[in-house]
């Protein structure tokens, strides 16, 4: 519950978004305004302006029940990664030539989690631990718009990227191509940063395009009268 001094939007909607960058909130679930306020102790309209802003940055989508997690389109993902290869490998590469030792502490310790995590099989810890190693190279990017759109750009994958982690395989690949980008980054060699970041992104949208195509087949598997009658009539 939050505090009443609190902003109470700002409140609300970290909290959500804290939940979404976890994976927290399922794509089938719909957050309603009004049971988001009574879980806060709060009115309606605060927890309705935290969702509009979840929204408007492109997290949710408003639907007739609520408002749900945007589901992506495999479109969507190769088109999203297009973006992301333009921005995020220069980004790494300029955190890699201004990064301090306060934020390599924090990006050894991100790193030294997920490794963590990953052994002990806790999906729910390595996403966070993701999101940690993705926000400490992020503070030594000097312009605040390119880290704040980086970020939400990497959010927008997290229902997708809850299905990569649960694959061994991919999970194994994943730890591999982030450790070659800590690496570089401890080298503060931005070209090797730059270089190294590209080709973790084009294995992630392989990983992310494989378990939305996954998704998208059981679902079209399980949808009511979508299965065939293979019964006959008789004459």
């Amino acid at each position: 519950m939050v505090k009443p001094s609190d902003n109470l939007v700002d409140t609300v909607y970290c909290d959500l978004r804290s939940k979404l960058q976890r994976s927290a909130i399922s794509p089938s679930v719909r957050l309603v305004d009004t049971e988001i306020a009574a879980t806060n102790g709060i009115s309606r309209m605060p927890a309705r302006e935290a969702l509009l802003r979840l929204v408007a940055e492109g997290y949710l989508i408003g639907t007739t029940r609520g408002f749900a997690v945007r589901e992506l389109s495999l479109e969507d993902i190769s088109g999203l990664f297009e973006v992301r290869r333009q921005l995020e490998p220069r980004a790494a590469a300029s955190a890699a030539r201004d990064m301090t030792s306060d934020i390599e502490e924090e990006l050894t310790a991100a790193m030294n989690r997920v490794e963590q995590m990953l052994n002990s099989d806790d999906i729910s810890g390595l996403l966070a631990a993701n999101v940690e190693f993705r926000n400490a190279w992020l503070k030594a990017v000097s312009n605040p718009h390119m880290a704040a759109t980086i970020s939400r750009f990497m959010d927008y994958f997290q229902s997708v990227r809850l299905g990569t982690f649960t694959d061994p395989a991919t999970a194994e690949r994943y730890i591999d191509g982030l450790s070659r980008i800590y690496s570089a980054f401890l080298a503060r060699d931005p070209l090797m940063v730059q270089d190294r970041m590209t080709l973790f992104m084009f294995a992630a949208e392989e990983a992310y395009l494989s378990v939305r195509r996954r998704q998208l087949q059981e679902a079209a598997e399980t949808r009511p009268g979508r299965r065939r009658n293979t019964r006959r009539g008789t004459a």
